[in-house]
């Protein structure tokens, strides 16, 4: 007969559903590395104001005297607030004039881009046509010569039009670009061809399938269009130059170059009057800053 001393502990259970008495190494907390994130962010923040310094130089500067600006010591900041360099701006500048030419510019190149790229790069892409291969290469090899080659053609088309010093010669030429073409195949090639077959199988035409099938499926590549139209047209500074003589009819960025004047320039105003005139792009990112980050990253443009 066997007996159990008193007060002795029962050996802990083994087998199938005992209790773990130590955890194991995967469940153990890995340490924080609190040290690596401040790092981070202490490069990002660096990263950050240095790309940001010359945005703030050009703010310090439009708010200087010339004095100042030309100093061969550095003025980091003024003496005096000059308040009055973006008063002078309208008053060497018809900035409102320029403005809405500026903005017709832009809108109307960026929605003729949208309509013209978009059927053509789907056009190329997914329509078979004779002469389709000769046609594109023709296109592509627009990307690949300089726009200074041709301009001098584009003068003497749109000056025997009669389009000089008006809207329409300023738009004309920006209708259409090869590279919003080549975009846009691209991305209609991306695409399933199973999409356009099950939708001509339901009695679809080609028109109804680019316009509700193929189309709503490209509007992170058009928003990349979209964007690189917006820079371009309103950033643009040559052409306007060439097809323009009158200031009331130029768009900003020609408005500024007459800013700079042949012996002396006087470089708050035009600092001024360039931190105004990019304005309007700066508040347009910052209210669309996601649908802009999201369409760049989503169509792998960089």
């Amino acid at each position: 007969m066997h007996t159990r001393t008193a007060g002795a502990v029962p050996a802990p259970a083994t087998g199938v559903g005992a209790p773990a008495t130590t955890p194991s190494p995967a469940r153990r907390r890995r340490p924080r590395r609190g040290g690596s994130h401040v790092v981070a962010h202490l490069v990002l923040g660096v990263g950050g104001l240095i790309m940001a310094f010359p945005f703030l130089w050009q703010i310090i500067m439009s708010l200087s005297t010339n004095a100042e600006v030309q100093s061969v010591t550095p003025v980091f900041w003024p003496a005096e607030l000059q308040w009055e360099n973006y008063v002078r701006v309208f008053q060497r500048l018809p900035f409102f004039d320029q403005l809405q030419t500026s903005v017709a510019v832009t809108v109307i190149r960026t929605l003729a881009q949208i309509l013209f790229c978009t059927l053509a790069g789907y056009a190329f892409a997914r329509m078979r046509f004779r002469g389709r291969g000769v046609l594109l290469a023709l296109v592509l090899s627009i990307l690949m010569v300089p726009s200074q080659v041709y301009l001098l053609s584009q003068y003497q088309l749109i000056q025997g039009f009669g389009l000089l010093d008006s809207l329409g010669g300023l738009v004309l030429p920006g209708l259409f670009s090869a590279f919003g073409t080549f975009l846009m195949r691209t991305a209609f090639l991306a695409m399933p061809a199973e999409l356009e077959e099950a939708a001509r199988l339901d009695g679809a035409n080609p028109l109804q399938i680019f316009w509700r099938v193929m189309l709503p499926l490209a509007t992170p590549t058009i928003s990349v269009l979209a964007i690189t139209t917006v820079l371009w047209s309103w950033n643009e500074l040559l052409w306007p130059l060439v097809v323009t003589t009158f200031s009331d009819r130029m768009p900003l960025s020609a408005g500024l170059a007459t800013l700079i004047g042949d012996r002396t320039t006087d470089y708050p105003v035009v600092m001024a009057a360039s931190l105004l005139a990019m304005a309007p792009v700066l508040i347009m990112f910052i209210l669309l800053q996601r649908r802009v980050i999201d369409g760049l990253a989503s169509s792998g443009l960089k």
